[in-house]
């Protein structure tokens, strides 16, 4: 059982991992909570946006859209490997998903198949968005994937978490596909080897 980070520890700990950091407006406070708890913590989600332009995605990630309200994670990723802090707290980015697959992150071990949704993933996860079109065909640059592995081991360094504890959005809720472009295991290989 995890308590979230407090935002400025957050923060600290994107900048300690050596990530270029941009804070968008009032991000600290700019949060759901209204809408229920943000916490206990088990992981890091990873998401991609299907946007093109880092300025529209980050606008689009703080304030939402008429059928999902921003925040819809706390950390963009764009494409230069540059993370823009667009809210702290519960954001609508996990929808609800696996309860197998939470109790597999929160144990550390292999995940089961996403085959139902029943659990709130927005109080359990912090979420990264990341710029890309998620067509399959839109490159990932080397510095973005960087990126999306210094901010994923970056929480998991706060939290004494391992590499098993990030997840992308396509194994926790069924018929989500993101990120597409490159694979979770490959992403966690290079997060196990950060925190080594």
């Amino acid at each position: 059982m995890a308590p979230p980070m407090s935002a400025s520890r957050f923060l600290d700990a994107l900048r300690d991992e050596g990530l270029s950091v941009v804070q968008v407006g009032d991000w600290r406070t700019h949060n759901r909570n209204h809408k229920g708890p943000w916490g206990p913590v088990h992981g890091v989600m990873i998401h991609h946006t299907v946007t093109r332009g880092t300025a529209h995605t980050v606008a689009l990630c703080r304030d939402g859209h008429s059928a999902l309200p921003g925040p819809l994670c706390h950390g963009v990723i764009a494409k230069d490997g540059t993370v823009h802090l667009v809210g702290y707290g519960r954001a609508n980015h996990a929808g609800a998903g696996d309860d197998e697959v939470l109790r597999a992150v929160i144990a550390e071990r292999s995940l089961p198949p996403d085959n139902e949704a029943t659990t709130d993933g927005n109080r359990h996860f912090y979420g990264f968005e990341c710029e890309n079109l998620g067509n399959g065909s839109d490159p990932w640059p080397k510095v973005q994937l960087e990126a999306i592995e210094k901010a994923a081991a970056a929480v998991c360094r706060v939290h004494g978490w391992n590499q098993r504890s990030v997840i992308g959005h396509l194994e926790w809720q069924p018929g989500k596909v993101d990120p597409r472009g490159f694979t979770m295991a490959s992403m966690r290989a290079r997060i196990a080897e950060r925190l080594r």
